[in-house]
């Protein structure tokens, strides 16, 4: 059948589009079409005796046809037989005659197109006769490794010398992709067809290549496999012919799969590590010394939560309001906690690593009670992120957080780490409670660890001995609480930012006993509002007179022992109602415990009200002395520490230079007889502190005190007593004094003052630089009871305090 016996091309004919991949000239192919498109240029090309245009679809078969639909290229050839099958379809039995090309769509229904010939071009015998033998080197080689390739086609293009027919014939036979036979169908020049067509041979050659190669990888791991399970069926019919239990086997088999479901998420190494001793414990009879040990091991490991991490988003407005319900006041600290998770909530709104901003860890600091736990409880709710707790009082032994090395008996994973099981995620909040306290021993020095645990530079990689591998803790939020930061180790308070939880004002705890601590426990005890009644001058007794400290501890206690003693009476005694006022108060509570004495009413020479730091919150201290006849000794009692021996010397020192400029006049009728009536004796004889031995005294000898603020108030007490003048019992004092009569800046203002109104003081004098830097952080209530005045020189203290 000849083209020619159809006109001359360009011609216009009908269109079939199918899915398959490119039909070729000289194919004589049976065809099935179901769509209507296809049926109806199919039955156009019958009913006029035309050719057909055979086309290869871009994507799926479609129902309207367009011209980017298929490729623009396909075979035009004839419509040898046409059969209409019983379930629809069409077969047609279809013969290629010639390669052709699409020049444009001339009708829709059904798809008419204007078709022209690929002709082919013209070309060198010589170099065609050099392409095609390298075509059939490489033919040879397909043929070697594809055992589906006809071996007839090899003879067929040995025979064959037509560069266009041989390409067409193995382009039929390879798979191509359809990308990849358009470009060799279009092409009209022989030698480009050749070259493409060679360069799809090479591909087709290492692609089965290489699959052969994985099927026999996979065959040789199928019969590995296949000899194990029937090794180990055999193994398990000889234990059951023994009596020997396969339970074990059984859990070996399930620390495998826990092992496999957790790779992904685990570091490579803790993956080897972990495989490694479950394969060692595979091979182990179950009655050896380490078998249990290494049990153990694999359990632990396996319950480690790798991957496993809280996706709640960082919400500032969570935290801030879950830090308002939990705690009344304490303005400054919940400041800097907010501020701390903004900055963690902007990265991860910008989509930036949190590891990259090496944030620091915080440290709650103050008095016990005063809610440093609970702030860090109140986060982990807002975060809804588990809260471990880590009691570090009193840790000596540096395993106790990085793990016992597994050749120990009893060796166990570190604290961090069974915090982590324990959490069941990677990022808990993680309380390191009484960071202070910490002991040193022989058996090591456990803030070395912590230096590791609490750096961001290192945290990433926290190896602990029993797990034997590197575990990532950057994720984990570590809050530090402490007493006493001066007892850290200051490599160590390098790691950490301190935020200062202070103590309470009375008014301050009332509130928080109104809001807080008498509701939870009425919960806890059982009782109803209408069942019992706290009158507000009851609490405010009860703050003052039963309790000693900064925080809320103590107070909670006395509300629980009063409601306890609530329950009692409306059970035994039948009441439907007990009320607590401060005349029945004595009835509920056991003894007074007078927190601060009041301040005297009456001036007194040789007394001085001191203020104090101490870790239960600030404490007023009443500074005596008195002068004996003598030879100017100074005597100290009152269980003082050597900072506080130092202050005295030279307070003395300073009054004494006072005394011979004048600036402290003494009334020479105070003098003794014996110094005013002898003559030619030296000046300094005369003088009064040569006359007196001194002794200073503050009270509650049993008490050790020391510190650096009491400079001033010690100078006050020698001053009065040497001067016989009376000090202002209304003020108190806390500075550290120079030799030179400069007055220092000291710690504890806010406790101090606190304890200066909690006493009944009127005015407080403080350093200058104090006043100038921490007023701020002094409750509004204490500075409009108390007038805070700021001293420079010892001059000046004088000037307030002697009248």
């Amino acid at each position: 059948m000849q083209l020619s016996n159809y006109g001359s091309f360009p011609m216009n004919i009908p269109v079939v589009v199918e899915d398959d991949l490119f039909l070729y000239p000289f194919m004589i192919v049976p065809i099935f079409v179901n769509d209507e498109a296809n049926i109806k240029a199919i039955n156009h090309a019958m009913d006029h005796n035309e050719l057909i245009f055979i086309a290869t679809a871009k994507v799926g078969e479609e129902e309207n046809r367009t011209k980017e639909s298929f490729y623009p290229a396909g075979v035009v050839g004839s419509i040898m037989r046409k059969v209409a099958l019983p379930d629809g379809r069409v077969k047609l039995l279809f013969q290629g005659l010639a390669r052709g090309k699409v020049l444009e769509v001339t009708q829709e229904n059904p798809l008419m197109v204007e078709v022209d010939l690929i002709k082919s071009l013209p070309y060198e015998e010589n170099r065609i006769n050099a392409v095609l033998a390298i075509l059939r080197d490489k033919i040879k080689t397909l043929s070697s490794v594809n055992p589906q390739f006809p071996p007839d086609l090899l003879r067929t293009i040995e025979e064959n010398h037509d560069p266009h027919r041989i390409i067409d014939l193995i382009a039929s036979t390879i798979k191509l992709r359809k990308e990849q036979a358009y470009r060799l169908f279009i092409e009209a020049d022989a030698e480009e067809r050749l070259l493409l067509l060679i360069d799809y041979i090479i591909e087709e050659v290492e692609a089965l290549k290489l699959q052969k190669e994985i099927k026999s990888k996979v065959h040789n791991k199928m019969e590995q496999i296949n000899k194990e399970y029937f090794l180990k069926e055999q193994l398990k019919q000889i234990q059951k012919e023994l009596g020997v239990d396969n339970q074990r086997d059984e859990e070996i088999e399930e620390y495998y799969e826990k092992l496999e479901s957790l790779k992904e998420a685990m570091p490579k190494d803790a993956y080897k590590e972990i495989k490694k001793q479950i394969d060692r414990l595979s091979r182990m009879h179950p009655d050896s010394a380490d078998a249990n040990l290494l049990q153990n091991y694999v359990e632990w490991m396996l319950e480690i939560p790798f991957g496993k991490i809280s996706t709640k988003k960082l919400s500032i407005d969570e935290v801030k309001k879950q830090l308002d319900h939990d705690h009344y006041s304490l303005k400054k600290p919940k400041e800097r906690i907010a501020e701390y998770f903004a900055v963690r909530e902007l990265l991860s709104l910008r989509g930036k690593d949190q590891k990259d901003s090496k944030g620091t860890i915080l440290c709650f600091f103050g008095p016990p009670g005063v809610g440093k736990t609970s702030l860090a409880n109140s986060i982990a709710t807002a975060l809804k992120r588990p809260l471990v707790r880590i009691a570090l009082g009193g840790l000596e032994d540096v395993n106790e957080l990085r793990g016992h090395r597994r050749t120990y008996i009893g060796a166990m994973p570190g604290r961090i780490v069974q915090g982590l099981i324990d959490a069941k995620e990677m990022n808990p909040v993680m309380v390191l409670d009484e960071i202070d306290k910490v002991g040193r021993s022989h058996r090591g020095d456990p803030t070395s660890v912590l230096l590791e645990i609490l750096d961001p530079e290192q945290n990433s990689e926290f190896r602990d001995y029993y797990a034997n591998f590197n575990i990532d803790l950057s994720q984990v939020i570590f809050i530090a609480t402490a007493n006493d930061i001066g007892q850290i180790p200051a490599p160590l308070r390098d790691r950490m930012e301190f935020i200062q939880v202070s103590s309470y004002t009375p008014q301050e705890k009332l509130e928080i006993a109104k809001k807080y601590l008498i509701p939870q426990e009425m919960k806890k005890h059982g009782l109803q509002n209408a069942e019992v009644s706290l009158s507000l001058p009851a609490l405010r007794e009860m703050i003052e007179k039963y309790t000693r400290e900064a925080g809320v501890r103590n107070l909670r206690r006395r509300i629980a022992q009063i409601l306890r003693k609530c329950a009692r009476l409306i059970l035994q005694e039948g009441r439907d109602k007990v009320s607590i006022t401060p005349k029945n108060l004595p009835e509920f509570l056991d003894k007074i415990v007078f927190e601060i004495d009041e301040a005297d009413k009456k001036d007194r020479v040789g007394v001085v009200n001191g203020l104090a730091w101490t870790s239960v919150g600030g404490d007023v201290l009443k500074i005596e002395a008195v002068k004996i006849k003598g030879k100017g000794a100074l005597q100290l009692t009152g269980s003082l520490g050597d900072v506080m021996k130092e202050s005295a010397k030279i307070a003395l020192s300073v009054v004494k230079v006072l005394i011979d400029e004048g600036k402290i006049r003494i009334d020479s009728s105070k003098l003794p007889k014996k110094a005013k009536s002898k003559e030619g004796e030296e000046e300094e004889s005369n003088a009064i502190y040569n006359c007196y031995d001194l002794h200073l005294h503050v009270p509650e000898g049993a008490t050790p005190k020391d510190g650096p603020s009491a400079g001033i108030a010690m100078a006050s007490v020698i001053a009065s007593i040497l001067s016989d003048k009376k000090v202002r019992s209304s003020v108190a004092m806390t500075g550290e004094l120079t030799l030179t009569g400069k007055v220092l800046q000291i710690g504890g203002l806010k406790e101090k003052l606190i304890a200066a109104h909690k006493a009944g003081i009127k005015r407080a004098l403080i350093p200058k630089k104090n006043f100038e830097r921490d007023l701020d952080e002094i409750p509004d209530e204490v500075k409009e009871a108390l007038e805070i005045v700021p001293v420079t020189r010892i001059e000046e203290v004088l000037k307030e305090v002697l009248i």
